[in-house]
């Protein structure tokens, strides 16, 4: 089979959407990871709605598939980053993240997204971990029943140094929500090193919602280009292969933007390259 390559626009953060959506199809991607932020589908801009519309048009015509992910750093807060999350102490402020993935899950069915990508977040000094526990399993009960009412399934991402960090961590989650799926980041697992990464695609391959590739080194989470760090990424890509995993498998590079041009069709070429 063939893998289906995405880019994650949270590496094209300098560029315009259209200009980045049309980078990523003029490089020959299958699809696109979209970071829905401030001024890349701005999910709470007044015409949201219609804009998203208008990108689900231009996905169409440049033959993208899409993967919605959550994790922009300061949507919700301009001052804290990533905050508020389904970990923290205020009720209004865990009530605000579950309205934006609500409005996610929104713009993920107009968009006719595989999924959409979330993570729990990091609990704040001073939160005891049930505590933190409890908010984040309450949240999920919402998150997963507004996901069934879309039609869009939603994919929980373990993120070194949150509350839900490793693979095991999902697992023990899921348990308790079944339809929850697994937004596999590889690079985390050679962060966290308690799953090596092409093994955790095998154990946990009927749970996949999305796959993210990168380049990592041991125990630092620096999404790094291909070649830059530690990631045997042609044992990822293989089994990948050899699960059947028809869904985006979507490079995440954040760090890249002012280098988008670049590092978009360079890594691509990198992917193909590693399949031979």
């Amino acid at each position: 089979m063939t893998l289906r390559f995405a880019y994650n626009t949270n590496g094209a953060a300098n560029h315009r959407l259209d200009d980045a959506l049309h980078l990523i199809a003029d490089a020959g991607y299958d699809g696109v990871a979209l970071t829905l932020d401030h001024h890349h589908l701005d999910p709470f801009a007044d015409d949201w709605a219609r804009e998203a519309e208008r990108v689900g048009a231009l996905l169409r015509s440049l033959g993208l598939g899409l993967v919605i992910e959550t994790g922009a750093r300061y949507l919700l807060d301009p001052r804290d980053k990533h905050e508020p999350t389904l970990v923290t102490a205020d009720p209004e402020g865990r009530d605000r993240r579950i309205a934006f993935l609500a409005r996610a899950l929104e713009i993920a069915a107009i968009l006719n997204a595989e999924t959409v990508s979330f993570w729990a977040g990091v609990p704040k000094a001073g939160v005891a971990h049930g505590d933190a526990f409890d908010w984040l399993d309450a949240g999920l009960g919402k998150v997963v029943e507004h996901a069934a009412r879309t039609g869009i399934p939603v994919s929980l991402e373990p993120e070194p140094g949150m509350l839900i960090e490793t693979v095991a961590d999902y697992a023990r989650l899921a348990i308790r929500h079944p339809d929850l799926r697994l937004a596999l980041d590889t690079g985390h697992c050679l962060v966290t090193q308690d799953m090596a990464p092409d093994a955790a695609v095998h154990a946990y391959a009927d749970r996949l919602g999305t796959v993210a590739v990168e380049d990592m080194r041991r125990g630092d989470h620096t999404h790094l280009p291909f070649g830059q760090g530690d990631m045997d990424i042609p044992a990822i890509l293989t089994a990948l292969e050899s699960i059947g995993f028809d869904k985006l498998v979507c490079v995440e590079l954040s760090r890249e933007s002012p280098r988008a041009h670049q590092a978009i069709p360079e890594s691509i070429a990198y992917l193909r390259a590693a399949l031979t």
